[in-house]
């Protein structure tokens, strides 16, 4: 159901994969300087930092799946059904959406969320201190968006936070390994990896019995025992040992060829998960942020070629929202 991941070289890199079995027209999406934010209960925002990621646009409002600021923040939202769980207003509280805080798949995945962070806060301490004095409250964007059940990834170049609001109360944790994916919450996702701590990039050795004549029998035997299904449990392991592995020189294209590298170790394709007759989870897309230049790379499960739009090309003193719709349909390079 997705997998959200950081990455840093000279350039610190933010992004995502979205697992879904179709698309609701998804495009990346600018939010310039001076768009006028209406939050439902905190009032106007005229003016703040301006923000690019992909966004499904709704009565000219730009629900959005992930996203990075001029400032470098990143954030996004995750499937966490089952576990999420929102508020009533409470007065003195900043009362934020699900939907201000970040949409999923129109009531899967987006919300107001993610514009109420990124529009105002430059770096993951900022963040933390808005999430403070934030009540999540699941005030719906509409009749037909009902409140999205999601946890978030919030990173910058120096740290990461998981946010999850649950039945108890809403949680910060910090997150070492820059990964998310979807169930079980957080703290389990990262327990779990005590499973894996005997995993190697190396060749194995032998450290079942001394009374056993075990070799290995082929090179590239390296993190044998990885796991390689399509779970969250698994992906979230596959994906912190693939990133905190992952080496690449520091220039542009290397930096975003790796970390598309990376989440493609958790690509889906279409058979391989089926969650109703004859319906697949795919990888819709794949993004790819350069969050300190501001430049959004992406792919698509139709087009491996690599798209970029590069926030600063437009007018970020601008009012108007600009989206760019999803470049569909293999683009094929022709040799001869």
């Amino acid at each position: 159901m997705c997998t959200a991941a950081t990455y840093k070289t000279k350039d610190f890199y933010f992004g995502r994969t979205l697992d879904y079995e179709c698309n609701y027209g998804e495009e990346v999406t600018i939010t310039p300087r001076n768009y006028p934010f209406a939050f439902r209960h905190m009032g106007e925002m005229k003016s703040h930092y301006a923000i690019i990621g992909m966004a499904h646009v709704a009565e000219n409002y730009p629900l959005y799946y992930d996203a990075i600021n001029e400032k470098g923040l990143g954030m996004a939202g995750l499937n966490f059904v089952g576990n999420a769980d929102y508020k009533e207003v409470i007065d003195g509280k900043d009362n934020i959406t699900q939907f201000e805080f970040i949409p999923y798949i129109l009531g899967k995945c987006a919300s107001e969320f993610i514009p109420w962070i990124l529009s105002q806060c430059s770096s993951v301490t900022e963040a933390k201190e808005k999430l403070g004095r934030m009540n999540l409250v699941g005030t719906t964007f509409n009749e037909y968006f009902p409140a999205a059940q999601l946890h978030w990834l919030i990173a910058d170049k120096e740290s990461a936070i998981t946010v999850e609001c649950m039945e108890d109360g809403l949680h910060v944790y910090d997150n070492p390994v820059g990964v998310m994916t979807n169930n079980p919450p957080f703290p389990t996702q990262m327990f779990l990896l005590n499973n894996y701590m005997g995993l190697s990039p190396r060749q194995p050795q032998n450290q079942f019995s001394d009374k056993l004549p075990l070799n290995t029998y082929s090179r590239g035997m390296g993190a044998l025992g990885l796991p390689g299904d399509l779970s969250s449990a698994s992906r979230f392991a596959k994906v912190a040992f693939t990133k905190m592995h992952a080496s690449s020189g520091e220039s542009e294209n290397e930096s975003v060829s790796q970390f598309f590298h990376i989440l493609g170790s958790v690509d889906q394709q279409r058979g391989c998960c089926e969650v109703a007759e004859g319906k697949y989870e795919i990888t819709l897309y794949t993004s790819c942020c350069n969050a300190d230049k501001g430049i959004y790379y992406y792919t698509t499960y139709e087009n491996h070629q690599i798209t970029a739009v590069d926030m600063h090309r437009e007018n970020l003193d601008g009012s108007e929202l600009v989206h760019y719709p999803l470049i569909q349909g293999e683009q094929i390079r022709w040799v001869n």
